[in-house]
């Protein structure tokens, strides 16, 4: 069994709130169902990243046969300064059966009843934020009836 240095550290970037629109389906594709999501406000807040969401980002979703849905959101923030960041977010969400109805039925579920973890990357032309075109974050997700709450950790 090899020997694995200390594993990398996760720092508390931001939290991001989001408003979601009405879910949209391309119908079944070879790979499972299409589909997507509009991203309305929001904000982002925390000690790295603070600002409000630009509306017009889409959630694309595929809703695969063995229950796990793959997410690939894109969406911009606007920082306190004005300065605009490109937010790519990619995961998986799942869980227990049951647990995927009651939120597709936009029932309050606590997030630790299922798994929601999306790999975020951001790419900025601003001077001021240009560190974070080197930055990985994984946020912990939770799925509310008209929002999304993400708590973004900074990967070392």
């Amino acid at each position: 069994m090899p020997d694995f240095p200390p594993a990398p550290a996760l720092v508390p970037m931001t939290q991001i709130r989001c408003e979601v629109g009405a879910l949209v389906s391309l119908g079944a594709a070879p790979a499972g169902e299409r589909r997507y999501v509009p991203l309305g406000s929001g904000w982002a807040r925390g000690p790295e990243l603070d600002g409000e969401l630009v509306e017009g980002g889409i959630d694309w979703q595929l809703a695969r046969g063995d229950g796990v849905l793959e997410i690939a959101a894109h969406y911009v923030i606007r920082a306190r300064d004005g300065a605009l960041v490109e937010v790519r977010s990619e995961g998986l969400r799942h869980g227990p059966p049951e647990v995927m109805a009651r939120l597709a039925q936009g029932e309050a579920v606590p997030r630790d009843a299922y798994f929601f973890r999306t790999l975020m990357r951001f790419t900025t032309g601003a001077p001021a934020w240009q560190h974070l075109n080197k930055v990985m974050a994984i946020a912990v997700g939770q799925r509310e009836a008209r929002t999304v709450l993400l708590d973004v950790y900074r990967l070392t």
